[in-house]
Order: structure tokens, then sequence, then C-alpha cells
């Protein structure tokens, strides 16, 4: 157990559920129980998400629109959290509000446990990907700092390029472009964890945007609701070793 974090860098949390679409339309394939689906999992769910809203990719035909999201359904208006469906793929998102133990994980739960109730033919169901992705955010004056040094020293990021690269060239060493990625095997629970630096923007000013996502795929995917509940605690808890461990020191001083 970690306490949460007061000034918690969270720009937001996702959890991701992919399953297999089946039936073929042309050269794509679709899920045929989708539309269905969509009126028995908005049953469900209007008692913790009462305010729908129909994103513009609804506009997209099913045909072509598999794994994108159509419709969304907040708690509150405007608000987080919220789920989103669409064809092949639901949605758990949060941002400052974001608390593990007492929403998240029960929100996962809730969602995954609706998924397979209002699934027309659970035996259809195949879960094929899951992802839980945290996208944090720390402001940083690129102008004034090193951001090669930032990451160094306050989150035991090592990457440099030698200076002999820019001594010859009058090329300014401070970077335009910031995106650097990471992706590492997990055997338990089967998956990859995968983080991402990058150059970005919050509250209007330069920051260092990371990503620290853990996700399973096809056979490393589970497939029943225990299953999948289990893997969000294990995935769950390698982000969070990860992420603590990165903030470690000064940032974590910051946060707390």
């Amino acid at each position: 157990m970690r306490k949460v974090l007061k000034n918690k860098p969270l720009i937001e949390a996702i959890f991701e559920a992919h399953w297999a679409l089946k039936e073929q339309i042309g050269d794509f394939k679709v899920d045929p129980h989708y539309t269905i689906l969509l009126g028995r999992m908005f049953d469900r769910v209007q008692d913790n998400y009462p305010f729908h809203e129909q994103l513009a990719t609804a506009n997209i035909p099913i045909e072509i629109a598999g794994r994108v999201v159509q419709q969304r359904f907040r708690a509150k208006e405007g608000g987080w959290p919220l789920v989103q469906f669409g064809p092949g793929v639901c949605t758990l998102n949060d941002t400052d509000s974001y608390d593990w133990e007492k929403s998240f994980r029960p929100g996962i739960a809730d969602l995954i446990q609706k998924l397979f109730e209002a699934y027309p033919r659970p035996e259809d169901l195949q879960i094929e990907n899951l992802i839980l992705r945290y996208i944090d955010a720390i402001i940083v004056d690129f102008e004034k700092e090193n951001v090669f040094d930032f990451l160094r020293t306050k989150m035991k990021v090592n990457v440099d390029i030698q200076e002999n690269v820019f001594e010859k060239t009058g090329i300014t060493r401070r970077p335009e472009v910031l995106d650097l990625r990471f992706a590492f095997h997990s055997q338990t629970p089967a998956g990859s964890l995968q983080l991402r630096f990058a150059k970005g923007n919050r509250e209007g000013k330069d920051a260092l945007i990371w990503e620290t996502v853990f996700s399973s795929s096809g056979e490393d995917a589970p497939k029943d609701i225990k299953s999948i509940i289990a893997w969000a605690d294990n995935a769950h808890q390698i982000t969070s070793n990860c992420f603590f461990e990165i903030i470690d020191g000064e940032l974590l001083r910051r946060f707390e």
C-alpha cells in the first residue's frame, strides 16, 4: 500500500480491454453484436455513468470502426471518471480523482463484469488485448534546463548524445523534439512494460510527458473475469513500482 500523492503528476489513467472482431465484411472484421451490446451496456452503466456523449467517431461506419471508441458515459457532466465503448473495445478513464483502491480497481472489476453480462453471446467474447496506461507530466523549462540531465538525475534514465556530435556543427544540444520509447518483457504476468518520455505541454507550459504502460495480448491476455481482475492487480503493481522508483528522491518529495 502506498499513500496517495497530494500533488500527483497524473494526466490520465486508462484501462482498455480489446476483444476479437469476428465477422468479415469486405476487407474488414466487425463485432456483429456491437449494436446490441451498446444498448445493454447503457442499461448497466447508467447508474454510475449517467451522462452520455456520442463522439464524432460514431459517424464512422461500424464496418471500418474496429477498436475505435464511439460512445462515452461520464460519472458527471463534463467530468471524470468515464467509460467508453466501440466495436471490440471498452475503456475506463480517470484523472485527478484517480485512486486505485477506492475507485479505479473497483471500476475495472465493475466494467468487466458488466461487459461479460451484457455481451449477447458470451462464448463469442474473446479478449485479445488488455492495457493499463498511466500518462504523467511535469513542468520542465526546456530553454533553461538540460533535459538529459533532468532525466538522469531526477528520473534515473541515462540517455545522452556525446558533445563531439555537436562541436563542429553549430547545432544546439537542446532538443526541439524528444520522444524516447522502451519496452521490456514480463513473465509474471506475461506481457510487456513500456516506458515513453516525450516533450509536450501542460497548462500552456513545456512539460516532460511520460507514460507507463503494461499490456498483454494474444495468448498472454487472460480470458475470464476473475483472471482479468487478477491481471489488473499485477499490472498495477508493476506500473506502480516502476513509477515510484523513477520518481524516488526529489520528485517524490515534490509530489507528496
